[in-house]
């Protein structure tokens, strides 16, 4: 009583409070597949009687036979049981036809639930904050989401269907028994105890034990990956990796292997004793009604019934309680389902968002802004200054890791600061539509994607929305030097940008970034950023390119972040980045002139001083005011003046 009390009652208790998912499930499946769902709960109705009916036409049939042996044979006696007969072949005829409909009925509407599901967990995915992406628990959550979501939908509506199949073949089993006593359903009941306990008690174990590994079948995953893709072969093979990778691999492999085996193993023999203690509970149950048949109490058609309900009881409640251990697994999964699908995103909307300002007039500004990345200590900015005029193009120069990239995020409002704003002409980035914003701004990130789509098809998933002519696919790649390439590939622009399907092309490093270029330059934006836009180009490109961005860029607010000074040189307005503050600002005859840390990283990267270019007609000279009122009295202390 005391590990009823306490270890067992606690496992029925939480089995119990996992059931606040069902019904949110069962919806899930309702909006999924209306009319399989009917169809299979029509199915699962008539496949659960027609066990109870073939049980009670046993114990007429036997009745009957008896009587016509009992008559010698007289056709009279026979002809009802040759009908009975007849009955019970056609009733084993349709549960064999129902059978087949019926898993014809659970495999499609499992495959529209499997559908409806993955659109939810990719929708989740693409919506949910960026923050989301630097968090181990995201990614254990996704993963656990993913992984069996394949499997999982056939197996909790197969499982949910047995379950309620069983259930109406049980009730049906414990009606027909009623009438020879009514302690043998509870009988028949108690046997069956010992099982239930080992599947809750094992379920919720290897779980438990499924949970705690996630991060294991991660690591898995990643090795495999590194093993078995295109992009890393090369170098996996120069450095001999293989076997090293290989080893970690089946090590993580083997842990994972071994603690399934012993849950399972000790499930085994669990699942073993439960049934020896049914099967005790059966004999003495059937030696009882053996002595009323000896008596004369029950006919031999009862004796029929008796076995074979209680027989049967005892196999369905096995099975039920098999399905109750699949479901309350499928349970837990749908627990991670719905915990990744329940997360919302902190970045949002306001209510009623502010007008976007179109066209951008007075500029960017960052006021005093405070950020770390989540699950972080050290501020990548602290009372952060920024401001960017309008109609200007902006280079953003630095070191590895002073916050130019951040930068880019949080103007994208991929993240919120936790102190200070972010403006546009004044009005913060959190009082306007995300989505509004976004759609103002075009970004090529350090790392950009290629997808594998044509080159077409790349270059318009810059902006889907304005459904982008050929006309205006092919003009953002001459912008972005990409145009003469493209042309030259087999295809022209309906070349596939991937060697993993057939009739595809790989580019070089150079060719990919104007390729994500021209991606960029298709949105008509008044924002553009270009976070590294020529570390793959060489110096004859960069300088095309470069004249090339300038027309572009006429009329809109463009920053790029670069390592490359010799594309600095000729942006209206330089920011010198430098532990998270900008420590130098102003156009490149005026950085030299201050001789600070512009001056320095330029000779270092150069080799030696080089004499300003005339300023573009377009540019900062210093007399408009811009540039001096950035230009610092002291090379590193001068944020607050910017």
């Amino acid at each position: 009583m005391f590990i009823f009390n306490t270890g067992f009652g606690q496992k029925v208790a939480f089995f119990g409070s996992q059931l606040k998912y069902v019904p949110r499930a069962v919806g899930l499946v309702w909006h999924a597949a209306r009319g399989y769902t009917v169809a299979w709960g029509v199915l699962l109705l008539i496949q659960g009687l027609v066990p109870a009916a073939t049980v009670y036409l046993t114990r007429v049939f036997v009745d009957a036979l008896v009587v016509a042996i009992q008559q010698d044979g007289a056709w009279e006696a026979v002809q009802p049981a040759l009908w009975l007969a007849l009955l019970m072949g056609a009733i084993m005829v349709v549960s064999q036809v129902l059978g087949s409909i019926s898993e014809w009925v659970g495999v499609a509407q499992a495959e529209y639930v499997e559908e409806y599901l993955m659109s939810l967990v990719h929708h989740k995915s693409t919506t949910v904050d960026l923050a989301f992406y630097e968090m181990p628990e995201y990614h254990d959550k996704l993963h656990q989401a993913q992984s069996e979501l394949s499997s999982r939908p056939l197996a909790l509506l197969e499982s949910g269907g047995s379950l309620a199949q069983n259930s109406i073949t049980l009730i049906s089993m414990m009606l027909l028994l009623l009438p020879y006593g009514v302690w043998l359903p509870l009988v028949l009941f108690v046997s069956t105890l010992p099982a239930f306990y080992v599947v809750v008690r094992y379920n919720r174990t290897y779980h438990r034990w499924w949970e705690e590994t996630t991060a294991d079948r991660r690591w898995l995953g990643y090795y495999s990956s590194i093993l078995t893709l295109d992009a890393i072969a090369a170098e996996v093979r120069l450095f001999n990796l293989g076997p090293h990778f290989q080893e970690r691999f089946v090590t993580i492999q083997r842990h994972l292997r071994d603690g399934g085996l012993r849950i399972i193993r000790n499930r085994g023999v669990a699942r073993l004793l439960a049934s020896l203690s049914a099967m005790l509970i059966t004999g003495l149950a059937l030696l009882w009604m053996v002595w009323r048949g000896f008596t004369g109490a029950v006919t031999l058609g009862d004796l029929a019934l008796f076995y074979q309900a209680f027989n049967r009881g005892q196999d369905v409640l096995r099975s039920l309680l098999s399905n109750l251990g699949q479901i309350y697994d499928n349970i837990l999964f749908l627990e991670n389902l719905f915990a990744f699908l329940d997360l919302q995103p902190e970045v949002r909307s306001p209510a009623n968002p502010a007008p976007a300002p179109a066209p951008l007039r007075g500029g960017i500004e960052f006021k005093n802004v405070t950020f770390r990345y989540p699950g972080t200590e050290r501020p990548v900015f602290e009372n952060f200054n920024f401001s960017v005029p309008a109609g200007k193009v902006v280079a953003v120069v630095g070191s590895n890791g002073v916050g130019k990239t951040t930068m880019l995020k949080l103007l994208c409002r991929f993240y919120d600061p936790e102190s200070g704003s972010i403006q546009l002409d004044g009005v913060d980035l959190r009082d306007l539509s995300v989505e509004e914003l976004r759609r103002m701004t075009t970004v090529m990130f350090q790392f950009p994607m290629l997808y594998s789509d044509t080159a077409g098809g790349n270059i318009a998933l810059g902006d889907l929305d304005a459904n982008p002519s050929q006309t205006q696919i092919e003009a953002a790649a001459r912008r972005a030097g990409a145009h003469e390439f493209i042309s030259r590939l087999p295809k022209g622009y309906n070349s596939l940008m991937t060697k993993t399907f057939s009739s595809g092309t790989e580019l070089s490093g150079g060719e990919r970034q104007r390729l994500a270029l021209a991606r960029a330059f298709l949105r008509q934006a008044q924002i553009m950023i270009l976070d590294e836009p020529t570390s793959l180009m060489d110096s004859w490109s960069e300088i095309d390119w470069f004249d090339r961005f300038r027309e572009l860029a006429q009329g809109r607010t463009a920053i790029i972040i670069t390592h490359r000074f010799t594309i600095a040189k000729d942006a209206d307005l330089i920011f010198v980045m430098d532990r998270g503050q900008v420590v130098e600002a102003g156009n490149h005859a005026e950085l030299m002139a201050l001789d600070g840390l512009y001056a320095e990283s330029w000779r270092a990267q150069t080799g030696e001083p080089a004499s300003a270019r005339a300023p573009h007609a377009n540019g900062t000279n210093g007399k408009n005011g811009v540039a001096a009122a950035a230009h610092p009295t002291n090379g590193r202390e001068h944020s607050n003046a910017i």
